[in-house]
């Protein structure tokens, strides 16, 4: 039980957990936002409602009122494009978002410590030719 106590405590699977209840509201987010902004601009060419687009691969094609296919074979092709087209919105805005300033971030601290240690450097050589010049006998 100890054991699994400090997997728990662990920062990681704190983080882990954090992450995805973000993610569940972003997604939520997102969701909303292809509902509402870019089924409206499919709807200009077609039909508004993504999932409403299907192909009717054995037919006559009928579906009930409750949405169940009574006959054929219907691929329902449309809520396939819409759940495509909410993972590419979530990927570039996770991206943009998130993961291009923290690559950033990650490469002007790594920057700044390589600047530092280079200073560190230059000042252990100067105080290395100061020491040397101390301890040579004058002439």
């Amino acid at each position: 039980m100890k054991g699994f106590k400090e997997f728990l405590l662990r920062g990681n699977v704190v983080e882990l957990a954090v992450a995805v209840v973000i993610g569940a509201a972003f997604t939520a987010i997102i969701n909303a936002f292809v509902k509402g902004v870019i089924n409206p601009i499919v709807g200009v060419f077609g039909t508004k409602d993504l999932a409403s687009y299907s192909s009717c691969l054995k037919g006559p094609c009928e579906v009930s009122p409750t949405g169940e296919v009574t006959s054929g074979v219907l691929i329902l092709w449309g809520s396939v494009l819409s759940a495509a087209l909410q993972f590419l919105i979530t990927a570039a805005v996770v991206y943009f978002v998130l993961i291009l300033p923290m690559n950033k971030l990650a490469a002007h601290r790594k920057s700044a410590a390589e600047k530092a240690a280079e200073a560190e450097l230059k000042e252990v050589q100067l105080l290395t030719e100061i020491r040397d010049a101390l301890v040579t006998p004058l002439r």
